[in-house]
């Protein structure tokens, strides 16, 4: 018995110790355009699902999602701060999601996770680390525009890039409950999320 003891705990040593040092070598590769394998993404798959299940187990959407009010308040917060990275109608890529790993979800797919509503409040509101999606209730937004966003991105699948921009023009545009003043970076921004539609780059698409 204790020669088994032994041989698990020199295992686990040399274990430890493999990957001690293979993290000082500096062998590991970060860098974004380099994908991890098969084995590490679906451990941070399953760690990362299983983070969020738990997390979202016990928040209840609210039970007016499919209000259209809501729906049009959110289209304007979609516009500004997620179709860059999710997409939206008519646009199959963008220049931002394609230089980020792992890439963004297409929120133009119907989801089938099940509390789909309440995993994506939790998301929206706390952000998912090393991934590139901020927790937006850092800048502050608070819960019921949290919600307005779901409510949106709940019917997004369905919508025409007609009816998107529909949406977005009779929204309030970009606005949340924060509790400062919200400064937008640009005066001028573009309607849509189409890699063409900007200016100020020199390099070619």
């Amino acid at each position: 018995m204790k020669k088994i003891l032994l041989g698990a705990f020199v295992t686990l040593a040399l274990g430890a110790f493999s990957s001690v040092a293979l993290i000082q070598s500096g062998a590991l590769d970060f860098a974004a355009d380099a994908p991890h394998s098969e084995t590490v993404t679906g451990l941070i798959t399953w760690a990362r699902e299983q983070s969020i299940r738990r997390a979202a187990a016990d928040l209840v959407p609210p039970s007016d999602l499919s209000d259209p009010d809501r729906v049009r308040r959110g289209a304007g917060n979609y516009e500004a701060m997620c179709a860059q990275c999710h997409l939206v109608p008519g646009v199959s890529n963008s220049e931002l999601r394609q230089g980020l790993y792992p890439a963004p979800p297409n929120l133009l797919e119907v989801a089938n996770a099940a509390n789909a509503d309440a995993r994506r409040f939790w998301i929206i509101k706390h952000g998912i680390k090393a991934s590139g999606m901020p927790a937006w209730s850092k800048s502050g937004m608070e819960d019921g525009p949290i919600w307005d966003l779901v409510a949106f991105v709940k019917v997004l699948p369905g919508l025409s890039p007609e009816a998107y921009k529909s949406q977005v023009a009779a929204s309030d545009g970009h606005h949340h409950d924060a509790p400062t003043e919200h400064t937008p970076l640009a005066d001028v921004k573009p309607k849509s999320a189409n890699v063409d539609a900007h200016k100020g780059h020199t390099h070619k698409h």
